[in-house]
């Protein structure tokens, strides 16, 4: 078991986030969240990824920050940067090896390649999407964690995601959360709709 939740809750002073919610994923799992706008989806992502602390229950995962690859809704990459130095640093700081090659194959895999060496700042939204997901596998890891991935993503994009979620499915553990369910449904193991 690479994940297990039982009766987590979270609440932000007296408005409760999440409450009581239990589940499990095993290693090489996919876990879809659901649900409408305010029931809790990115609270939940977030308690994954470490990024905020229960208020209540007990929250296990089995894998380190380290571990562990995180798109939200802020790309978390550097504006004034090219999209190459965006990768180069965050493989520098993940000690990732060959770095350069892997850099090359993930832009040239979403679309980016031709964009490489433009600022951040002159990409669209959907770009700079594809460039935080390209962030977020850049050190190939072990759970994935994607909150509403497809924002602002045209259909090559949301073409190019899918096939990468199929072979990520294959071999890494997935927490993705979506409007769009009918995208990872087929990829889901575990369904969690949060009210």
């Amino acid at each position: 078991m690479l994940i297990r939740a039982r009766d987590v809750e979270k609440r932000y002073g007296r408005a409760w986030a999440l409450r009581a919610v239990s589940f499990e994923v095993d290693e090489g799992g996919c876990l879809l969240v659901t649900g409408p706008n305010g029931s809790g989806k990115t609270t939940l992502l977030r308690l994954v990824c470490g990024l905020a602390a229960p208020t209540g229950g007990v929250l296990e995962v089995g894998v380190d920050r380290a571990g562990l690859g995180f798109v939200g809704h802020e790309p978390l990459v550097y504006r004034d940067l090219t999209a190459l130095e965006n990768l180069e640093l965050y493989g520098r700081l993940y000690r990732v090896p060959e770095r350069r090659e892997r850099t090359g194959m993930l832009l040239e895999r979403f679309g980016l390649w031709d964009a490489r060496n433009q600022r951040v700042s002159g990409y669209s939204r959907g770009m700079t999407q594809r460039l935080a997901l390209c962030r977020a596998l850049l050190h190939d890891p072990q759970l994935v964690v994607l909150d509403e991935p497809y924002t602002a993503l045209d259909d090559e994009g949301a073409g190019v995601l899918d096939r990468e979620l199929e072979m990520l499915a294959e071999e890494r553990t997935l927490v993705v959360s979506t409007h769009d369910a009918g995208r990872i449904d087929a990829l889901a193991d575990t369904r969690l709709a949060l009210a």
